[in-house]
Parts: C-alpha cells; structure tokens; sequence
C-alpha cells in the first residue's frame, strides 16, 4: 500500500470514529443483575421472567443474568453470599435496592415504581401478569 492510500485510509477511519456516538452520549437505563446459576432452583424459576423482562421492557430497562457458579468472580464482585440475588441500578449505575430469593414480575415492577421508575413494556402484551 502507498503512503498516499495508507494516510486516505489512516483519515477515513479517524472521519468514522469522530462521527460515531460514544458510550458516554447513549442514554443510560436503569438496570436489574440478577446473579444466579443455572441449576439452581429458585434460579430456574427466576429465568422465564428475566427473558420476558428483557424483552418486554428493552430500550427501557436493562435486565442481564450472570452464572456465578460458571463465573465467580462476578459473585465476589457483588459480595453474593444467596442466590439468586437482583440487584438494581439506577440509570447512572449506583445500587439503589437488592433482593435475595424468587422474585416476581409484579414484586419487581412495584420495586421499580417504588425506586422511582414507572416503567412502561414496549408493548400491551408486555403488561400482562405471568406465572411464576
């Protein structure tokens, strides 16, 4: 490659980089951890809710799993002694509540309005209750 294609190419993808949004500019969501593991029972119960909420209430809310017996690092990140343990986040990353055990859909929304957060589904079928 030429210095005159090396230096166009060097400059296209600075043009790129300086045109894309940094992380900083997205908007930040609140976000709900919940730290579990896959085998564990009230874990088990826990996980159809998570996917409907991540679901549901993507653009909204931030709702992630993380394994702590597949990755235990994360569990003494969190100083987990139980799980399942969720974890709530406001939109700027503070820990704002924690909860150890099965939590519902309904428990975890009332929560959320509780911490300030009225949180609206993406769509109506989003709002109806599911069973735990």
């Amino acid at each position: 490659m030429t210095t005159h294609l090396r230096r166009l190419a060097l400059f296209c993808i600075l043009a790129a980089a300086a045109g894309a949004p940094s992380r900083a500019a997205e908007k930040q969501l609140p976000r709900m951890l919940d730290l579990g593991a896959d085998k564990c029972i009230p874990c088990k119960k826990m996980a159809p809710i998570l996917e409907e909420m991540k679901k549901d209430y993507e653009g909204v809310l931030n709702v992630e799993f993380v394994d702590v017996w597949k990755n235990p690092t994360e569990g003494k990140k969190y100083g987990i002694q139980q799980i399942p343990t969720q974890i709530f986040f406001d939109a700027e990353g503070k820990e704002r509540f924690r909860h150890v055990g099965f939590f519902s859909k309904q428990e975890i929304l009332a929560k959320w309005k509780e911490l300030g957060y009225d949180l609206k589904p993406k769509t109506a079928d989003a709002a109806k209750p599911i069973e735990p």
